[in-house]
C-alpha cells in the first residue's frame, strides 16, 4: 500500500472519544504549497472513507492523487496562494494507525481490539497535525463525504482556529437510509467465512464480502440517471461459468465487478468496518444536545455547503438542513445545489461542475 510522505507519531496515549486509547499512534498527511505565518493561508482537507492523504501529485510522490484536478498552481486550491494539508483518517490503512496495524503494547495486530472509532477521533488526529505544524489558525477547513462530517467535528471542537468551512456532499448526521446501506455492507464482510471474527490472514482477506460491499457502495455513489445514459441495457458477450449463470449479462454488471476488484486488496477489511461505523455514529446533536446547540459551538467567518441533486447517499435535503443550521450562526453561508448526474461521486469525477464553485469560495 502507498504510504504518504509525512507521518507524525503522537506521544503517549491518544484517548478515544468513546473510550479506550491508542498507544502512540501515527497520523499521516501530505502538504502542498508554502505556509505563511501561523496558518493564515492553511487549508486542511478531511477525506471520504477510502482515500489516502495523497490528494495530488508532489515532488515527493509524483503519482496522480484523488483530487489531482483541484489542487495545484492556478487550480481552485491554488498552491501559489495556499498551504494545503490533506490528512489520512485515523483508522485507515494508508499510514494513520488503524485496525491493520500493530499495537505496540501487545506486539500483535489490533484487529477488533481497536477501540470504537468516531469521526471526532479522526478530527482530533487532524488537530494533532495542525499542532505539529505550529498552526494557530486555519484559513479554510474542507470535508468531502465522510470528511464533511469530520470537518464539522473539527470546527466544533476547535473553534479557536476560526476561518472558513466548505462542506461537500456531506451532512450533520447520518440518515436511516445511509446507515442501512453501510450496515448491510459491514454485514457482507463479517459474514464472509474468511473474516473469521476479524482474525483473517492478511494475505487472504475476506474478498467475497469486500467485493459485495463495494458493489453495493457503488450503487449509492453514482445515480440511476447516469447509468441509464451510460449503460442502458447494453449486454456483454463472454463465456459464463456455471456459478455465474444468474448474473453477468449486462454492461452495468461488468462495471460493478471491475470496481469491486479494483477496491479489494487495496483497503483492509477491518479498517473499512471501523470507518464505516464511525460514519453512522456521527451526530452533531451530541455536541450540546441538539443540532442547534452543536451549530452554536462554531466560530466561522464564512461557510459553503455544496450538494448534488442526484446524490442518494447524502441527498440534497440534507445539504439544505446543513446550510440552514450553519446560516443561523454563520452570517455568510451559501448553499450550492449542482445538477450533476453522477451522484455522490460527482465531487471526484465532475470537475467542470465543482472547480468554479470551489474556486469562487477560495478566491
Amino acid at each position: 500500500m502507498r504510504v504518504p510522505s509525512k507521518t507524525i507519531q503522537l506521544d503517549g496515549k491518544f484517548v478515544m472519544h468513546r473510550g479506550g486509547y491508542l498507544a502512540s499512534p501515527n497520523v499521516a498527511y501530505e502538504t502542498w504549497g508554502k505556509l505563511e505565518g501561523r496558518g493564515d493561508n492553511a487549508v486542511i482537507i478531511f477525506t471520504g472513507l477510502s482515500p489516502s492523504a495523497h490528494a495530488a501529485s508532489s515532488p515527493e510522490n509524483p503519482s496522480a492523487g484523488w483530487w489531482e484536478d483541484m489542487i495545484g498552481s492556478g487550480l481552485p486550491l491554488d498552491t501559489d496562494r495556499y498551504f494545503v494539508i490533506c490528512v489520512n483518517s485515523l483508522g485507515s490503512c494508508f499510514g494513520s494507525t488503524g485496525a491493520a496495524d500493530v499495537n505496540p503494547e501487545t506486539g500483535g495486530i489490533y484487529r477488533t481490539t481497536y477501540p470504537v472509532l468516531t469521526l471526532e477521533d479522526v478530527a482530533e488526529a487532524g488537530y494533532e497535525v495542525v499542532k505539529a505544524l505550529s498552526l494557530e489558525r486555519v484559513h479554510t477547513t474542507i470535508g468531502c463525504s465522510m470528511g464533511g462530517m469530520t470537518a464539522l467535528a473539527f470546527c466544533v471542537r476547535h473553534p479557536e482556529l476560526g476561518g472558513n468551512m466548505l462542506s461537500i456532499s456531506s451532512s450533520a448526521r447520518a440518515l436511516p437510509f445511509s446507515i442501512a446501506i453501510r450496515s448491510l455492507q459491514r454485514e457482507m464482510i463479517v459474514k464472509d467465512l474468511k473474516w473469521d471474527g476479524g482474525n483473517y490472514d492478511l494475505e487472504d482477506p475476506p474478498v467475497i464480502g469486500q467485493r459485495l460491499a463495494r458493489k453495493l457502495g457503488m450503487m449509492t455513489y453514482r445515480s440511476p440517471r447516469e447509468w441509464e445514459q451510460r449503460f442502458g441495457r447494453e449486454r456483454i458477450s463472454m463465456e459464463m461459468h456455471s456459478d455465474e449463470q444468474f448474473f453477468g449479462d449486462f454492461a452495468v454488471e461488468c462495471y460493478l465487478e471491475n470496481h469491486a476488484n479494483k477496491f479489494t486488496g487495496q483497503f483492509d477489511a477491518n479498517c473499512y468496518l471501523y470507518l464505516s461505523r464511525a460514519s453512522d455514529l456521527f451526530d452533531l446533536a451530541e455536541h450540546g444536545g441538539s443540532l442547534e446547540a452543536g451549530f452554536s459551538k462554531l466560530n466561522l467567518d464564512r461557510s459553503m455547503v455544496v450538494g448534488v441533486e442526484t446524490d442518494l447517499l447524502f441527498p440534497i435535503h440534507q445539504q439544505r438542513e446543513l446550510a440552514n443550521g450553519l446560516s443561523n450562526v454563520v452570517e455568510d453561508t451559501e448553499l450550492v445545489e449542482l445538477g450533476c448526474i453522477k451522484g455522490h461521486d460527482s465531487f471526484l469525477v465532475d470537475m467542470d461542475a465543482f472547480r468554479p464553485v470551489i474556486g469562487r469560495f477560495l478566491s
